[in-house]
């Protein structure tokens, strides 16, 4: 069993679900990873990766020829659509999951309670077996309905880490403002990394 299961939806940012996948596999944990039909068209459009059907290997090769990684861990691919799935029951002691990005949509279900695709079948889950939820919004501006739907979440006990880099570690690229994030999102499931710079005085 893999532990850790992330997925990546419409929002854009699919960069912040791939680096988070890439650290955990260098550590040498295995990743379960679900797409949504808009995650895939972002991986693209974003990323450049053709997902398929499969997005395991073209992951795998983007994670190496960006990062430089050495991958220890396994990661497999989840039909968005398979609610059959052992993340879509309880009894698979999923316990780990990360949105990320997560799109309002997909945040709205989940906090509603509605599985109708693997993505919110699996977050149901985690949060009924009182799991560790991790949801990376990456939206601008916010309307009341996105706040009341965090703050519900909040309260049901999931994480709420927005897209928000610091910049009082002076990013020079992209890749930084993203590593931020990633860190910060590591550091919630208490993985040890240094992928930004930690404020001291």
């Amino acid at each position: 069993m893999a532990a850790y299961l992330v997925a990546l939806t419409g929002a854009s940012g699919a960069v912040y679900g791939v680096r988070l996948v890439s650290e955990i596999l260098k550590r040498g944990d295995d990743v379960e990873i679900i797409i949504s039909p808009s995650g895939v068209l972002l991986l693209k459009e974003e990323l450049g990766i053709e997902a398929g059907t499969d997005a395991a290997p073209a992951i795998n090769a983007y994670i190496r020829n960006k990062w430089k990684t050495d991958l220890k861990g396994v990661l497999k691919n989840l039909p968005y659509d398979d609610l059959a799935a052992g993340a879509a029951s309880g009894s698979s002691l999923k316990k780990t999951m990360i949105v990320a990005p997560c799109s309002m949509g997909t945040l709205a279900r989940i906090a509603a309670g509605i599985s109708g695709n693997l993505i919110e079948r699996a977050a149901d889950c985690v949060l009924k077996e009182r799991g560790t939820l991790l949801l990376i919004p990456r939206e601008t501006p916010l309307n009341t309905i996105h706040l009341e739907n965090m703050l519900k979440l909040s309260r049901m006990g999931a994480v709420i880490l927005p897209a928000m880099p610091a910049f009082y570690t002076h990013p020079k690229t992209i890749d930084e403002m993203v590593d931020f994030v990633a860190g910060k999102a590591l550091d919630v499931l208490g993985i040890e990394n240094s992928l930004y710079k930690r404020w001291k005085k």
